[in-house]
């Protein structure tokens, strides 16, 4: 009999697409600590695919997450790893 019932599950195919998931939900969200100086703890992103402006097309957004100041940076597409890093450096 256990053989019928799983040859019948693995050849249903409402039964294949209503598999349960075998994994555990991931844990709730944890924050992040609270940074004990300015410039410690940095968030960085990416806006792209905006429209051409000067020659520039990506802004790079740097914030500090104690003080929350902003410093935005202009790109040129295309760019890359090092030259993010240089101008990273230069305007940070």
């Amino acid at each position: 009999m256990q053989r019928s019932v799983r040859d019948f599950v693995r050849s249903c195919d409402v039964c294949q697409r209503q598999k349960y998931a075998a994994t555990t939900p991931g844990g709730l969200l944890q924050p992040l600590p609270i940074p004990n100086a300015i410039w410690e703890d940095l968030s960085l992103d990416f806006i792209t695919g905006l429209p051409r402006s000067r020659g520039y097309d990506a802004v790079l957004v740097v914030v500090d997450r104690l003080s929350k100041y902003s410093h935005f940076i202009l790109l040129k597409h295309p760019y890359t790893a090092k030259s993010i890093a240089e101008l990273f450096v230069k305007e940070v």
